[in-house]
């Protein structure tokens, strides 16, 4: 169902997955005057929404708008509904879209907005997609990056996102949905760009945290991102990824908001890590899905599958992994050979 008010285009619009992100993301589009479905996994929480219009759990104290209307029932929630939007956590998008796909209509536009990829098969979230949903939805699938904690989406805070896809269409489209005062959104057609910088910039993060856990400097933080990005650069550009998408919005822009910002949950997960804490004492304190920690599984596994060269990443698979204690990587990293800083500059460079 649809009808313009004004020149906006209402539309009636699902957002699948509660959490912080993908209620921030149905703010955004509340506030655009769409109706909002929001499937929510736990009824209590959509209980919680519908009546006293909050999510105490993942953005307490904040009132959301009366044009979000949670379900529990994923078909009730997909039936009838022309754009759809998957905010779930990495390790749930095969499960969840195996749900969905049954009752998506064909002309769906579907947009993800998951940064991570999956463990088991090393696959990308549109891969996996593509995987469980019709060929010709899968198509048109677009994708949410940039940097953009929820906590100040939600408070209406100026924030600049990118829509990366390989259908114009679907881009303009999505643009035009989201887009407000508030939420600037451009487009990108690099879909695999943008979908390994959201998702590898997560590993780095956790490597900041570990940095100001230490109680290192700027000057280690400074480091530890651009070479960081150099290694999200190299393992991205490697399978397939326009090299200008890193310097953009969904590389260094996410980059730097996630690896300065106490919001961001991988930052504050690396944080208590450097102080000592253990793995599995971290995650239990922080209680909501931290996507680096995974994402620095799988993108070890990828690097030495491509043979591409990762040491931050090696570095943190050790002390998230291994065992390995967080001064020593640091050692690891700092005592590395000799080389060139831009080894394209030096084509016989190791």
């Amino acid at each position: 169902m649809r009808k313009v008010e004004g020149d906006v285009l209402i539309q009636n619009v699902t957002v699948i997955g509660a959490g912080s992100w993908g209620t921030a993301l149905a703010t955004v589009l509340a506030d655009n005057g769409h109706q909002v479905t929001l499937w929510v996994r736990d009824k209590k929480l959509a209980e919680e929404i519908n009546s006293k219009h909050v999510n105490e759990k993942y953005l307490p104290g904040e009132t959301l708008s009366t044009n979000i209307v949670a379900t529990t029932n994923i078909q009730e929630a997909v039936v009838g509904k022309r754009i759809v939007l998957l905010v779930v956590p990495s390790h749930a998008m095969r499960q969840i879209c195996r749900q969905v796909a049954p009752h998506l209509e064909p002309d769906v536009l579907l947009i993800h907005a998951t940064k991570g990829f999956e463990l088991e098969s090393l696959k990308r979230m549109s891969e996996v997609i593509a995987e469980e949903v019709p060929k010709e939805i899968a198509s048109r699938l677009a994708v949410l990056s940039g940097p953009s904690h929820a906590e100040e989406v939600v408070k209406r805070q100026p924030t600049t996102v990118v829509m990366a896809s390989e259908s114009e269409e679907s881009m303009l489209r999505s643009q035009d949905l989201l887009m407000n005062t508030n939420f600037r959104v451009y487009t990108n057609p690099d879909l695999i760009g943008a979908e390994i910088a959201g998702a590898l910039k997560n590993i780095i993060a956790l490597g900041a945290g570990m940095s100001d856990g230490l109680g290192y400097g700027d000057n280690a933080k400074a480091a530890l991102l651009t070479r960081g990005l150099a290694e999200i650069s190299r393992l991205g550009i490697k399978l397939g990824a326009k090299p200008l998408t890193f310097s953009g919005l969904a590389g260094v822009g996410d980059l730097i908001a996630t690896c300065t910002s106490k919001h961001s949950r991988n930052w504050r997960a690396g944080y208590m890590l450097g102080q000592g804490k253990k793995l599995d004492d971290v995650l239990a304190q922080m209680g909501m899905v931290v996507e680096g920690v995974r994402t620095t599984n799988a993108a070890f596994s990828l690097s030495q599958r491509e043979q591409v060269e990762m040491p931050i990443t090696s570095v943190l698979y050790g002390m998230l992994f291994e065992g390995k204690e967080a001064r020593q990587g640091v050692e690891e990293l700092m005592g590395r050979g000799k080389t060139f800083e831009m080894a394209y500059l030096n084509p016989d460079a190791e």
